[in-house]
């Protein structure tokens, strides 16, 4: 009997939680006119918000080991839906060369980074069975 009662005022704490985070999505959502867009809004932030801790878990991972670790932290950072993280972010843009506050890349990097991805894939297809040798034979030259 004491166990109903526990029960019932956790599904009204349930509902009354829902409640609450819908009725401010609501309220702090740009498009949230209608109960269908403020659960879509709703429950694209919290896939954001999961997606963005998970991603900063990788991220820490990678740190000791092999990775872009700090890449993908800044990565997971900037999926957070929070104000926090988006200043972090300005904040490691500021102090990394060549990379202007407002993150865009410039067109002429995007351009320089596609010509040499496609230049190494062009070379791994051609010449991909002798690159092996190639290194090795390097190698070797600089031993001795």
């Amino acid at each position: 009997m004491a166990g109903d009662a526990a029960d019932r005022a956790d599904d009204g704490l349930g509902e009354r939680l829902v409640a609450a985070a819908l009725e401010a999505e609501r309220q702090t959502g740009r498009d949230e006119v209608t109960p269908e867009a403020v659960r879509r809004g709703l429950t694209r932030r919290l896939a954001r918000a999961v997606a963005g801790f998970v991603v900063i878990i990788l991220g820490l991972a990678m740190l000791p080991l092999p990775g872009p670790g700090w890449l993908t932290i800044i990565l997971g950072l900037s999926l957070l839906p929070y104000s926090w993280a988006e200043r972090t972010v300005r904040l490691i843009r500021r102090k990394v060369p060549g990379v202007p506050e407002d993150g865009r890349i410039p067109v002429h990097t995007w351009i320089i980074i596609g010509v040499l991805a496609a230049g190494a894939v062009a070379v791994s297809i051609v010449w991909g069975d002798n690159i092996g040798g190639w290194v090795s034979d390097g190698w070797h030259r600089l031993a001795r």
